[in-house]
This record gives structure tokens, C-alpha cells and sequence, in this order.
């Protein structure tokens, strides 16, 4: 797959990402699967994955602001 930013190829890591599920709640997803540009470091998560992301986030604690989960395949 090509990046629709600058053309480079896109190849499968795992990283770290943080999502804001509330007013003060931060979600870090960690060793979460993206597509990731060698050149200039854009990123895509793919559809099934994010499905994962929502359900993910949707159980998240809100009442928390920081929660780290780890992604599981």
C-alpha cells in the first residue's frame, strides 16, 4: 500500500497511541497495529482494527484521566 501523503510504501508496526475518549480522560493503546509511511511517518489503522479501538475505548473509565491497555489481537 502506497502513502496517500508522499507515495512511499506503508508497512505493518505496532506502536503506542494515546486517544482522548473524554473531557479529561487520555486512553493509551499500546503495541496497537497501524500501517506506518517509511518516509514521513504518517499512519493508518485499518478498519477492523479500529473496530477493535471503539470497543476498546467505549469499556475505557472515564472517570480515570489516564487509562494504558494493552492491544491484543
Amino acid at each position: 500500500m502506497k502513502c496517500q501523503v508522499c507515495g512511499s510504501e506503508m508497512r505493518h508496526v505496532a506502536t503506542d497511541l494515546p486517544f482522548k475518549v473524554g473531557a479529561k480522560t487520555i486512553v493509551i493503546l499500546k503495541e496497537l497495529p497501524v500501517l506506518q509511511c517509511e518516509s514521513c511517518a504518517e499512519f493508518l489503522i485499518e478498519d477492523r482494527i479500529m473496530e477493535r479501538v471503539d470497543a476498546i475505548l467505549n469499556k475505557s473509565d472515564t472517570a480515570a484521566e489516564l487509562e494504558i491497555v494493552k492491544y491484543a489481537a
